[in-house]
C-alpha cells in the first residue's frame, strides 16, 4: 500500500511553510513592490545564494504568492513578481500577515514546536523546555515579539470581531467590561455597530497605553473607559456584560477557574457573560480550533474546548450557560449566567 496523500501534503507542508518565512524574512515582498525582479538580482542585493534562493522562491509561487514570469529564462536568472494576494506579505501591511508569518515560523514558535515529544512525554510546554519561562512571561521580557505577536493577532482574528458584533444583540447592553480586551479588537466593533454602548477594557499595563491610542484613533474615548488591572484579581462590578474574547483558551482549568471566579463575582443576576472562544465539534470534523489547539498545546498550558467542556467549567464557577450564538465564522459566542 502506497503512502496515504494526507501524510505525503502534510509533510511537505512544514517545508512549504519554511521556504514562505524565507522569503518573508528577507524581504522580498517588498523587493517586488515595484515590479518583476531575476532571482539572480534578488540575490545579488540580499547578499545570498542564488541557486537555493531560486528553489525556495519557485516553491512559494506554487501558493499564488508570487508569480514565476514567462519568459525564455531560466533557472536563477527566472524573474518573480509578486501577485494580490503577495502583497499581505509586505511591511506595514494591515492585515498583520507578515507578523503572523515571522511570529509562527519564528524562533520562539519554531523550538516550541521541534519539542514537542517532550511536552507530551514531559508536560511542560515548549517554552518552559526551550527557555525556562511560560510563553507569556516570556512575551513580557520581550516588548519587539510581543508587538508582532500583538500584531499577529488581528491577522489571526480576521473578520471575526466584526462577525461577533453583528451576531450577538448588544442592544439590551448599557454597559459591557472587555476582561483582558488587549488593544481592543472586539469591543471597538461593539461600540461602532452600537453607539449606546459604553465600555469598560481591562488588561494589564503593558498592554493597555496601544490599547488607549486604538480607542482615541477610532474616536470612542467618550464612551470607552480603560482599567489598569488582572483579570485573575477583582474586575469592575455590576456591568449588563463581560467579554471574555479568546481569554480561555489560553490558560488550563484551575486558572480558567480563577478568570470566571472573579467575572462571576463581578455579576450582578442579570449580567450576561460572553465567552468567544472557538468551540470544538465532539467528533472527527476538521475544524481550524483543531489546528490553533496544537499551537496552544506546544506554547501553552490552555486548550480550545468542546461545548460541553466549556459548559464544566462555567458551572464549576456558579454560572451557566443560556445558549451558544453563531458567528458565521469558526468562532462562537457563549452566553452566560449566574446559576
Amino acid at each position: 500500500m502506497r503512502t496515504p496523500q494526507i501524510v505525503l501534503d502534510t509533510m511537505h507542508a512544514t517545508f512549504l511553510a519554511r521556504a514562505l518565512f524565507v522569503v518573508t524574512d528577507l524581504g522580498v515582498p517588498d523587493l517586488l513592490a515595484d515590479g518583476p525582479i531575476s532571482c539572480a538580482s534578488l540575490a545579488d542585493r540580499l547578499g545570498v545564494e542564488r541557486v537555493p534562493l531560486h528553489q525556495v522562491l519557485r516553491a512559494v509561487a506554487t501558493t499564488g504568492l508570487l508569480r514565476t514570469e514567462p519568459g525564455p529564462e531560466t533557472g536563477a536568472h527566472q524573474r518573480f513578481s509578486i501577485t494580490e494576494l503577495g502583497q499581505t506579505l509586505r511591511e506595514g501591511h494591515p492585515s498583520g500577515t507578515r507578523d503572523m508569518v515571522l511570529t509562527m515560523q519564528g524562533e520562539l514558535f519554531w523550538n516550541a514546536l521541534r519539542v514537542l515529544p517532550e511536552r507530551v512525554a514531559e508536560g511542560r510546554t515548549g517554552p518552559e523546555i526551550v527557555c525556562g519561562k511560560p510563553f507569556f512571561e516570556l512575551m513580557a521580557e520581550r516588548p519587539a515579539e510581543a508587538a508582532r505577536f500583538n500584531r499577529m493577532m488581528i491577522a489571526t482574528s480576521g473578520d471575526e470581531p466584526a462577525a461577533v458584533a453583528r451576531a450577538y444583540d448588544f442592544s439590551e447592553v448599557g454597559r459591557l467590561v472587555d476582561v483582558g480586551g488587549g488593544i481592543g479588537t472586539v469591543l471597538l466593533e461593539v461600540l461602532r455597530r452600537f453607539p449606546h454602548v459604553r465600555g469598560v477594557l481591562v488588561d494589564l499595563p503593558g498592554v493597555i497605553e496601544q490599547a488607549r491610542r486604538n480607542i482615541a484613533a477610532a474616536g470612542v474615548s467618550d464612551r470607552c473607559e480603560i482599567v489598569e488591572g488582572d483579570f485573575l484579581d477583582s474586575l469592575p462590578a455590576g456591568a449588563d456584560a463581560y467579554l471574555l474574547s479568546r481569554i480561555l483558551h489560553d490558560w488550563d482549568d484551575e486558572t480558567c477557574s480563577r478568570v470566571l471566579g472573579s467575572c462571576a463575582r463581578a455579576m450582578t443576576r442579570g449580567s450576561r457573560l460572553l465567552v468567544v472562544e472557538k468551540v470544538l465539534p465532539d467528533d472527527d470534523e476538521p475544524h481550524l480550533g483543531k489546528r490553533l489547539d496544537l499551537i496552544m498545546a506546544a506554547l501553552t498550558h490552555g486548550r480550545e474546548r468542546t461545548a460541553a467542556e466549556y459548559a464544566e467549567l462555567l458551572a464549576a464557577a456558579g454560572l451557566r450557560v443560556v445558549r451558544q450564538v453563531p458567528t458565521g465564522t469558526a468562532t462562537c459566542v457563549i452566553e452566560a449566567e449566574l446559576r
